[in-house]
């Protein structure tokens, strides 16, 4: 599936975790609306996740997580391989087209459509038309710049993104995962 319109970028640095997303929606080839929040907060802030796709397929993916992490006691990893599991088989949920990447302090996890629940290496996630840019720009920064810090590296990646990928715009949500 390619998920077109938006740039997801997550980092964990130095103890830190971060995650951020362009504000940019876009229509076919038109800019529909240039700022989106596409970061929210879980758990009072505790989990952060980023949605990229279609915002009523992302809302209704966030919603059901939201549940799934109440069912199972904040528990995000067995939150994120129970939705996985429910988007994969459930008729209505497979039908839906977006993906998220959640975090919370100690890992980052990336949740598919396709039933995938993926820890990234290296502590760096990104999803959408722009995360190929924003990926080998934060492997780079975290390579060479020990003293950013992750929000910094969210930040620097997805300007970098945005100054590429046509469907990723510089307003951006940072968040730290508390």
């Amino acid at each position: 599936m390619k998920i077109r319109s938006t740039t997801v970028c997550a980092i964990a640095h130095n103890g830190q975790v971060a995650i951020g997303a362009d504000g940019q929606a876009t229509m076919g080839n038109t800019v529909a609306k240039s700022n989106v929040k596409k970061i929210r907060k879980l758990q009072d802030g505790k989990i952060v996740t980023g949605f990229a796709g279609s915002t009523a397929d992302a809302f209704t993916l966030l919603d059901r997580f939201d549940e799934k992490l109440n069912a199972y006691g904040g528990n995000m990893k067995r939150a994120a391989i129970e939705l996985a599991k429910d988007w994969r088989t459930d008729r209505y949920l497979r039908k839906l087209e977006a993906m998220m990447i959640v975090a919370n302090k100690d890992e980052v996890l990336v949740v598919s459509g396709t039933g995938d629940v993926l820890e990234p290496d290296h502590g760096i996630a990104t999803i959408g038309s722009g995360s190929m840019y924003a990926q080998a720009a934060a492997t780079a920064l975290k390579k060479n710049a020990d003293h950013l810090s992750a929000e910094e590296m969210v930040r620097e990646s997805l300007n970098i993104a945005a100054d590429i990928c046509i469907y990723t715009n510089h307003n951006l949500v940072v968040e730290r995962v508390n």
